[in-house]
């Protein structure tokens, strides 16, 4: 038996002799198939708004990057907006009537109810006549409109003592 030197460096199963460099190997080098996926996050800001012109719009900005959704989104709400009394008991009937499955129906509905564009009324409320459904709600709106006065009253310079806790707050971020 062959007696190891110090200075020969030990060999694990022959790598260096046989593996080719990553930039050689063509597996390795080509991407993984991947397409980019359009970014699903809402991105709203003044040209978009200033440009919106119709539903389509609306929901191009509401659900990006999904036309399917899209399309069941402005199926929901032109139901629901001409509905009599802007009142759907069921959804179900939407989807039937748009040849919509049921999973993206669903998948629609939890979005539009998350933002606060459509709720859901409970059989015990006197409001709607004890009829449980789907109405639109102004969460959504209000919330819109209270974004907008909370960013008129920080630009506002009229309360002297706020200046300080603005400076604070930015130290302490």
């Amino acid at each position: 038996m062959a007696s190891m030197h110090i200075t020969d460096k030990p060999r694990l199963f022959n790598i260096g002799q046989t593996a080719a460099p990553l930039r050689k190997c063509p597996v390795l080098n080509k991407k993984a198939g991947v397409k980019k996926m359009p970014s699903t996050k809402i991105e709203l800001n003044h040209s978009k708004i200033s440009r919106m012109e119709g539903l389509d719009d609306l929901a191009r900005v509401l659900i990006p990057g999904n036309k399917n959704q899209q399309l069941v989104f402005l199926a929901i709400f032109m139901e629901l907006k001409w509905a009599p009394d802007q009142f759907l008991s069921t959804l179900e009937p939407v989807a039937e009537k748009h040849n919509i499955s049921r999973r993206t129906l669903e998948t629609v509905r939890a979005k539009m109810r998350r933002l606060g564009l459509i709720d859901h009324v409970s059989r015990f409320n006197q409001q709607r006549g004890y009829r449980e459904g789907w109405v639109f709600s102004r969460r959504f709106e209000r919330g819109l409109n209270r974004l907008a006065e909370q960013i008129a009253r920080f630009k506002s310079t009229a309360e002297r003592p706020q200046e300080q806790k603005d400076r604070d707050a930015h130290r302490y971020l």
